[in-house]
């Protein structure tokens, strides 16, 4: 009797370990996809933002005035993100708190 208690203890504990290792294993390779896809649309954005730049100042005969344009544009995202940023935190919250009870 006790030793098919041991056996049975031993093969639960292979059983979690095997299961820990999927989980991890997962878990790893998920993140490592979204760190690629992360890096790889962050490049896009940035050179993307520049030949923007550069297109609208080659349309206004002078490159820095193009870049200068983007600043102006990403410095508004960031005053309207800021002015409106317990709208988007409770509206972030609200969500999750529905993904979690649903």
């Amino acid at each position: 009797m006790v030793d098919i208690i041991k056996d049975f203890a031993s093969k639960k504990i292979e059983l979690l370990k095997m299961e820990a290792t999927e989980k991890s294993s997962i878990t790893v390779g998920t993140l490592s996809y979204l760190i690629i896809a992360a890096v790889a649309a962050l490049f896009f954005i940035i050179l993307f933002n520049i030949g923007l730049g550069l297109l609208i100042g080659s349309w206004l005969g002078n490159y820095g005035y193009g870049m200068l344009i983007m600043a102006a544009f990403y410095l508004l995202i960031i005053v309207i993100t800021f002015a409106a940023r317990n709208s988007i935190k409770n509206n972030v919250a609200n969500k999750i708190i529905k993904f979690i009870n649903s």
